[in-house]
């Protein structure tokens, strides 16, 4: 009797504890909305904490050991203690977020928690593909699944949100950061974006309460996958068409999917930076869309304006953010310098203050973080979740789904489980650390599943590896350039004796994991080092080569693809690149990816993209030079958008339209049937594209307006039937206005963007 007097006084103590607490800080009281406790929250707040809330650091100490002394760090850490700090980054596991946000909820006068934002970009420990690659699986809820695993993760670490997804669209093959991205096509882009938010956050707004589930942030907004010549932090000059029918669709997907956040990008749209752009943030994302979350600057971009020549000073440079409709300023250390000055100075409107600090104290409620500022602490899950059997095995199912076939001319592959002489060739064969990719700043290294320890599963073969050539000079980071090793062949010739004396030679070649991603534009997108000499040697003493490539972006690989048969996309496929890798090698995973971004014959193809225009002069109509091509190679891409293959063959037939003729605002219908024709089960991404023929703007020769993933045993027809409405079928004008005209269509529909059973249709008025 006596223990239960004193569990009863406890539960009364702690009700007692609450309701004081929701007396004496009325934001905290659970029965009341969110939007309420926002009112009652806002006027407490001074102006300087106001500012803190918009002003988020980096990791700056040791936070679980003493108080630092002296230089930024210092300077940080009275400024958390003080309420001036909204949210930090970098900051990553359980003890070190707990004694952030201990100070920032203890310490302070309001107890405001903080955000804890990282870049959980394809995986937390337990490294997914990188994006580029999850997209071209073209499997919408594996690339849920796989967010979902990276939140799981990261949220068990003290996370709560993360920078991601980039839904920049691109088609400069340049540009590093495509391996951030879903590739060149805006309707991929779109339904990707709106996996990857419902993967992080869940399928509503509600489902942040869970504990694990993180607050998503839709980026570089807007247009940084057009930055000139794929050089990375330079200017973007691209037509209004060009911005609300490519650019913009997948940022309004993840919109109307519930992002809680945005980031602003690098470059600059119209000749403004995107961090000083009101027309972007003010007009498109917080008015046209009705956009509620907030908007956070990309690192240190409010400060950047200033060398961009946009802005005269830093509190000129704060003030133009600030006006445009940045919220959140990360590591540029403006607004809580330069803020609070500038609104007792008249030149920033207080009320543009509430607006931000409503936008970011919303999320932080919707987080649950008021309510338990250490939900996110539980040591206990950290320890079961990270790493998990669970985690590793969604990732290499997802890793699986994104390889792409994309030659296998003698049917080398799938490679014969016993009784074959392989010779593996290639550094990266036997590397665990490129695998992993770019942005994998919270895993360690290391700790890829290799190609060798892949395929040293299959026991029954006789397999030999030899690395050829070193393709790094010297160690590579995430910080540094990257040196390829381009003199010492010393390895040439016992790779050439392995493969002499090899029934198959499974070469992996590409690029190294730190050689896409942020900062690293190329200007050359072939193979590096002495990779393609290496290449070219082997073939020369046994031609049933099998190439399997790691990298970040479309490369160029012409010789590769008019010799060698077999030709395996393994991209950084991240913890199990390699069992993935030998699992689809052997046979045991029927390759099903499709190209999510053209392949070029060259460098000086690109950018270069299905979804491209007619011209004026299409063809070689008049038998001369005067027509729209190169004079030294073929217009088209190695291999295209939408392009891939498999162990088994698929056949389209039967393609129908419901009727020849509809009215605006009449659905059409499209059919198709498709059967698997080859000798293994497999799965095929059916591709619907159509093309007005004739608009008040000219449109792409083919856009893609539906795809579905189906499933087809040997020897099994499915009838696979599309519905186009009017989000398939208009269009954006130069004002952003949506358009549906009527005209003629036609309609392709295939295994890829270059080929497949034609029709068409007409829109009456």
């Amino acid at each position: 009797m006596k223990n239960k007097k004193i569990i009863i006084i406890g539960i009364l103590s702690l009700f007692t504890v609450g309701n004081m607490n929701a007396q004496k800080k009325p934001y905290l009281d659970k029965n009341k909305t969110i939007e309420q406790r926002i009112d009652l929250l806002l006027p407490l707040m001074t102006l300087e904490e106001k500012v803190g809330q918009m002003n988020q650091y980096n990791g700056f100490w040791d936070v679980t050991g003493p108080a630092p002394k002296g230089g930024t760090a210092e300077l940080k850490y009275e400024h958390l203690r003080k309420g001036l700090v909204g949210s930090m980054l970098t900051v990553r596991g359980v003890k070190e977020v707990r004694a952030v946000q201990k100070i920032a909820v203890e310490e302070t006068r309001l107890g405001i928690p903080l955000i804890i934002g990282f870049d959980v970009i394809h995986g937390y420990k337990t490294l997914s593909p990188i994006p580029l690659a999850e997209a071209a699986s073209w499997d919408l809820e594996a690339i849920k699944k796989s967010a979902a695993i990276a939140a799981d993760e990261a949220s068990a670490s003290g996370i709560n949100w993360t920078f991601g997804p980039n839904v920049d669209v691109a088609n400069d093959a340049r540009w590093g950061r495509v391996m951030e991205g879903a590739g060149e096509d805006p309707y991929l882009g779109s339904k990707i974006a709106i996996a990857r938010v419902k993967g992080f956050q869940g399928e509503t707004i509600a489902d942040l309460q869970k504990v694990n589930t993180i607050a998503a942030c839709a980026k570089h907004f807007a247009a940084y996958g057009y930055v000139e010549a794929g050089l990375e932090y330079n200017i973007v000059d691209i037509s209004n068409s060009k911005l609300y029918n490519s650019v913009l669709p997948p940022f309004e997907a993840t919109v109307q999917a519930g992002v809680r956040t945005f980031m602003n990008s690098f470059n600059t749209l119209n000749g403004v930076p995107a961090t000083g752009n009101a027309f972007l943030q003010r007009d498109i994302l917080k008015g046209k869309w009705k956009f509620d979350g907030f908007v956070i600057s990309d690192y240190a971009s409010i400060r950047e304006m200033i060398a961009h020549g946009y802005a005269k000073d830093e509190a000129d440079a704060t003030a133009k953010a600030v006006i445009a409709g940045s919220d959140m300023d990360m590591e540029s250390y403006l607004y809580v310098a330069k803020l609070v000055d500038l609104i007792k100075q008249g030149k920033v409107k207080e009320s543009l203050i509430d607006d931000a600090v409503r936008r970011i104290l919303r999320v932080k409620f919707e987080l649950g973080l008021f309510d338990d500022p250490y939900r996110y602490c539980d040591e206990k899950r950290e320890k079961e979740v990270v790493g998990s059997k669970a985690n590793n095995e969604g990732v290499l199912d997802m890793a699986k789904k994104s390889i792409v076939l994309l030659k296998n001319d003698k049917n080398l592959l799938p490679l014969k489980k016993s009784g074959q002489k392989i010779a593996l060739i290639g550094a990266l064969a036997n590397d665990k650390n490129s695998p992993l990719g770019s942005w994998r700043i919270a895993a360690d290294d290391n700790t890829a599943v290799s190609v060798l320890e892949g395929m040293q599963q299959y026991k029954d073969n006789q397999l030999v590896f030899e690395k050829g050539a070193d393709l790094l000079k010297q160690k590579a980071t995430f910080l540094t350039e990257t040196v390829f090793n381009t003199t010492d062949k010393s390895g040439f010739e016992a790779a050439k004796t392995a493969a002499k004396n090899a029934d198959v030679v499974v070469m992996v070649l590409g690029e190294y994991g730190f050689q896409s991603g942020e900062g690293r534009s190329r200007t050359d997108l072939n193979l590096p080092g002495l990779q393609q000499e290496l290449l070219e040697e082997i073939y020369k003493v046994n031609p049933n080569v099998v190439l399997v490539l790691n990298n970040g972006r479309p490369l160029s690989i012409p010789w590769a693809a008019e010799n060698v048969p077999a030709i395996v996309e393994a991209w950084h496929l991240g913890t199990q690149t390699g069992n993935a890798v030998a699992q689809v090698l052997y046979g045991d995973y029927n390759p099903s990816g499709k190209l999510p971004m053209s392949f070029p014959r060259n460098v000086g193809q690109v950018p270069i993209y299905y979804n491209k225009y007619s011209t004026g002069r299409p063809t070689d109509s008049d038998k001369n030079v005067f027509w729209s091509h190169y004079m030294d190679v073929e217009k088209t891409p190695q291999f295209p958008f939408g392009f891939g293959l498999s162990y088994t063959k698929f056949d389209y037939k039967n393609l129908k339209l419901n009727k020849p003729s509809f009215a605006k605002g009449e659905n059409v219908q499209v059919s198709v049937e498709v059967t698997n024709s080859g000798n293994y089960d497999g799965k095929e991404v059916v591709q619907l594209y159509i093309h007005d023929e004739f608009a008040s703007i000219i449109r792409p020769i083919k856009e893609l307006k539906g795809f579905e993933l189906v499933n087809l045993k040997k020897g099994e027809t499915k009838t696979v039937t599309f519905t186009l409405t009017n989000k398939e079928l208009g269009f954006y004008d130069n004002e952003g206005n949506y358009l549906v005209e009527p005209g003629t269509f036609k309609i392709m529909v295939g295994g890829s963007s270059d080929k497949g059973l034609q029709d068409g249709f007409d829109i009456k008025e």
